[in-house]
C-alpha cells in the first residue's frame, strides 16, 4: 500500500471511532452533574436524623401512660403512649396491656368511636383474656352512652342491646354481667319509648290497626319495662275502637291484674265500662300468654 493510500484510511478509521467516543463524553459530561444531585438528594436522606423516633422500653411508655391517666388526668396523652407501645413493641405482653388501656382512655374522652375499635381489636386478638369481658363491656358502654332520645333513630340503642347481651352470654359470672343486665333494661325500656312514642302517633292519625301493632309489641317483647301499663291501656282503648272487644277486655283485666294501682288502668276500666262491658281475661289471647311466659299475670 502507498504512504497516500495509508494515510488516507488511517484518517477515515480515526473520523469513526471519534464519532462514538464523543457521544461518551456527552453521556459522561452529562451524568456528572445528574449524578451529583441524586447522590446527594439519598445522602441527605439516608443520614439525616429522625428526631423524632425514640425507642422506649415498652414497660416505661406504658407506665407513663398510667401516669397520665391516673396522676394527670390527661386520657388523650395517655392514649399517646398507649399506642406507642403498640407501634414499638407489638408483640409484646405490654403492648396486649395498652391496646385495652387505649380503649379506656377513648371511653373517658367520649371518643367512642376509637374505645369500640380498639376495644373490638382486643376481643379478637386476645378472646381468652381475662380482661376480654372488660373489652366487651366497654363496646357496650359506648354504643349505651351515645343512646338517643325517643324522637330520634334507635339504631344505636339496638346495637348497645345486642353488645350488652354478648357481656351477659359470654361471661355471666364475671363483675360486668350485673351492670350489663342494668343497663340492657335501660335500653329496652328505650326501645319500649320508641314504639310508644310511634303508637300514640298513629292514634292521634286513627290508624289503629299500626297503632296496636306497635303497642302489641310493647306487651309482647317489653313487659318489664315502665311503658307496659300505658301499652295495655292503649290497646283497651284502641281494641274498643275498632270493636274488638274481647281483646279489649283481656288487656283491661291483665293491666288490672299486675299493676292494680296504676293510672292507666283506671282509664282502661273506664274505658271498658264506658262500652257496658267488665274487664274479663281471656287466657288464649296473646295478651295473657305474653305475661304468663315470664311469670306474670
Amino acid at each position: 500500500m502507498s504512504a497516500q493510500r495509508f494515510a488516507l484510511s488511517f484518517r477515515d478509521e480515526l473520523q469513526r471511532l471519534k464519532r462514538p467516543l464523543r457521544l461518551a463524553v456527552g453521556l459522561i459530561v452529562l451524568a456528572v452533574p445528574l449524578a451529583g444531585c441524586g447522590t446527594g438528594a439519598l445522602w441527605e436522606k439516608f443520614s439525616k436524623k429522625d428526631d423524632q423516633f425514640v425507642d422506649e422500653p415498652a414497660d416505661k411508655l406504658y407506665n407513663e401512660g398510667l401516669y397520665l391517666m391516673n396522676q394527670s388526668k390527661d386520657p388523650k396523652a395517655a392514649s399517646k403512649k398507649f399506642e406507642e407501645v403498640d407501634r414499638q413493641h407489638p408483640y409484646s405482653e405490654w403492648a396486649r396491656k395498652s391496646l385495652l388501656m387505649s380503649a379506656y382512655a377513648a371511653y373517658q374522652t367520649g371518643d367512642y368511636d376509637t374505645c369500640i375499635g380498639s376495644a373490638t381489636r382486643y376481643v379478637t386478638l386476645h378472646p381468652g383474656s381475662p380482661d376480654a369481658a372488660y373489652a366487651q363491656y366497654l363496646i357496650a358502654a359506648s354504643h349505651y352512652d351515645q343512646i338517643p332520645d325517643i324522637s330520634r333513630d334507635q339504631g344505636r340503642t339496638e346495637k348497645a342491646m345486642a353488645a350488652l347481651e354478648e357481656v351477659v352470654r359470654k361471661y355471666p359470672t364475671s363483675e360486668y354481667a350485673t351492670s350489663a343486665k342494668q343497663k340492657l333494661e335501660g335500653a329496652r325500656d328505650q326501645i319500649a319509648g320508641k314504639e310508644m312514642d310511634i303508637g300514640r302517633y298513629y292514634m292521634k292519625k286513627r290508624d289503629y290497626t299500626a297503632a296496636i301493632n306497635r303497642f302489641k309489641t310493647v306487651v309482647t317483647q317489653y313487659q318489664t319495662t315502665r311503658h307496659v301499663e300505658e301499652a295495655l291501656m292503649r290497646l283497651t282503648e284502641a281494641y274498643m275502637t275498632v270493636g274488638v272487644v274481647g281483646e279489649a277486655q283481656t288487656a283491661a283485666a291483665v293491666l288490672g291484674h299486675n299493676f292494680p294501682d296504676s293510672r292507666w288502668y283506671k282509664d282502661a276500666y273506664n274505658i271498658v265500662k264506658s262500652g257496658g262491658l267488665e274487664p274479663s281475661e281471656n287466657k288464649g289471647s296473646y295478651i295473657s300468654r305474653a305475661f304468663k311466659r315470664i311469670g306474670l299475670g
